[in-house]
Formats: C-alpha cells, sequence, structure tokens
C-alpha cells in the first residue's frame, strides 16, 4: 500500500516474522548505519521512535536507511495497529533528524578496525552473504564475540523473536562460516 504525505511516500510490508511488519519510506530514516530500540528512554532524543515505542504492545523499533521496522508482541490487530504505525509516521517524519546521534549502537568503523584477521573475515562473510537477506525482510545481525569457536550473535529488528530465525536462518548462518571458517554459534 502506497501513501503520500506531501512528497513522502510510505510502502507497508509483511516480514517473515508475523509480529513484524516493515515501512519503506522515499527517505533515510537513518542515514549512517542502523539501530534497535526496545525502550522509550533509549531514544528520547528520536521523537518518531519514542511515538512508535510508545504505541500499545509495540516492542521494538529497528531503523536503517530508509526502513522502519515495528515489531509488536503479538497481541494487537495489525490492521489496526498498521493504521496507528501509519500515523505516527507520518506526523513525525517531516521533522525527523535521519542524521540523528545513536547512543546505544556501537561505532561500527571503530569496532571493526579492532576486530582480529579472522573477525574481519566473519564480518565480510556475514555482508556479502547473510546480512542482505536479513536486511531485506526488516532485520539484521550484530556480532558480539568471537571466543574461540563460537560466534555470538544478536538479530535486529524483525529477525528478534522470529521462529525462522532461531531455526533456519541460525542454521544458515553457520552452515556458511563453517564453510569458510568454522566457528560455532550460539
Amino acid at each position: 500500500m502506497d501513501e503520500t504525505m506531501d512528497a513522502i511516500k510510505l510502502k507497508t510490508q509483511m516480514t517473515p516474522n508475523p509480529n513484524a511488519w516493515k515501512y519503506i519510506l522515499n527517505v533515510d530514516v537513518k542515514s549512517v548505519g542502523k539501530v534497535s530500540y526496545t525502550d522509550e528512554s533509549e531514544c528520547k532524543h528520536i521523537p518518531l521512535a519514542v511515538g512508535l515505542l510508545k504505541m500499545a504492545n509495540v516492542t521494538q523499533v529497528h531503523f536503517f536507511e530508509n526502513v522502519i521496522t515495528v515489531t509488536q508482541n503479538g497481541a494487537s490487530d495489525w490492521a489496526v495497529l498498521d493504521n496507528s504505525i501509519q500515523s505516527v509516521i507520518k506526523e513525525h517524519i517531516p521533522t525527523h533528524d535521519p542524521e540523528f546521534e545513536d547512543n546505544l549502537a556501537p561505532d561500527t568503523a571503530a569496532l571493526r578496525a579492532n576486530h582480529t584477521p579472522e573477525m574481519h573475515r566473519i564480518e565480510e562473510i556475514l555482508d556479502r552473504e547473510i546480512r542482505p537477506g536479513l536486511q531485506a525482510d526488516g532485520g539484521d545481525l550484530e556480532v558480539l564475540e568471537l571466543d574461540g569457536n563460537i560466534l555470538t550473535i544478536k538479530y535486529q529488528g524483525a529477525c528478534g523473536g522470529c521462529p525462522s530465525a532461531q531455526m533456519g536462518t541460525l542454521q544458515a548462518i553457520e552452515m556458511i562460516l563453517e564453510m569458510n571458517i568454522t566457528p560455532t554459534l550460539k
């Protein structure tokens, strides 16, 4: 469905996670990087995120490029919730600054600068083979730690809490990495 807000366009799309929908705009919501919020206190300086998190049953908002992924706890009817989400986006996007400072998201470039060669290889594989698919579905992942052969990741956006992320996607990630590096995921 396309909505026009003056020159702003908004398209709604379901994701593989039944509790998460993607809202694709023709303008950036996060110019650099990505970020997920689960609590209003994390994003007080971003009225768009606060407005979405104030909604009943909304548990997470994820901003990436021109996409907002909204996750709910399953207690709301999407038809009703979708209208409210679109209203909040229409209200806040005209004054939203996609260059906002994010205190939660680590500086990816700085983190990667301190990576071991093995971690650089893992990030390259994830960037090439895994992240594009996750991002197309309104999600992503963050590498938290590599301890020996155990790689710890955190799903973001629609991937967090998605039934297929816990088994199918995790197994695919593990297989792709094992073919190239052989870590074990947890």
